[in-house]
């Protein structure tokens, strides 16, 4: 009787494991890397006279990305930037556009470092196949002065969300 209980109690560890090592790896994070162009379709800079150079900016911004798995996606961006002589914090809201209508929302904070500049994200939200998506979006990008005509600087660069999905 003794061995039938403890045979029991084996079986029920068992199942007990292979059902939180499955969820573990089901729930584990995934990553999608990407490639980025990005332009400015309208900007507005207000000198702010404390210092040479010491700007406020906000602008909007469109984006062309392709991920590693040939897929596409284009963005919308909403930026704010404190710079001196080009350089200094900015912070942004990014909505991610999915050709089958999915989107992934992040808020991105960084620093401008003339022309280039380095990037960290929250993901904030998603919708159709990302709904509930958690994770964070790492990018560093390099900007171009802004032809004559245009209201802002291009830019292009490369990155990584890494996400979680809840369970379906």
């Amino acid at each position: 009787m003794t061995t039938r209980k403890s045979i029991w109690a084996l079986f029920g560890i068992l199942v007990i494991l292979a059902w939180v090592l499955g969820s573990a790896i089901q729930a584990g994070a995934e990553t999608m890397n990407y490639k980025f162009y990005t332009y400015v379709t309208k900007g507005e800079e207000v000198p702010v006279g404390d210092v040479e150079g010491h700007t406020v900016r906000l602008e909007v911004r469109k984006s062309f990305y392709v991920f590693e798995n040939a897929e596409v996606a284009t963005s919308n961006g909403v930026i704010t930037a404190d710079r001196i002589k080009f350089s200094g914090p900015f912070m942004q809201y990014l909505t991610l556009n999915f050709p089958d209508g999915s989107t992934i929302i992040w808020k991105v904070q960084g620093t401008f470092g003339g022309a280039s500049a380095s990037m960290k994200s929250e993901i904030l939200k998603g919708t159709g196949r990302f709904e509930g998506i958690k994770g964070t979006v790492s990018s560093k990008g390099k900007y171009l002065q802004p032809d004559e005509g245009e209201p802002g600087m291009k830019g292009y660069g490369e990155g990584t969300i890494t996400y979680t999905l809840p369970s379906k």
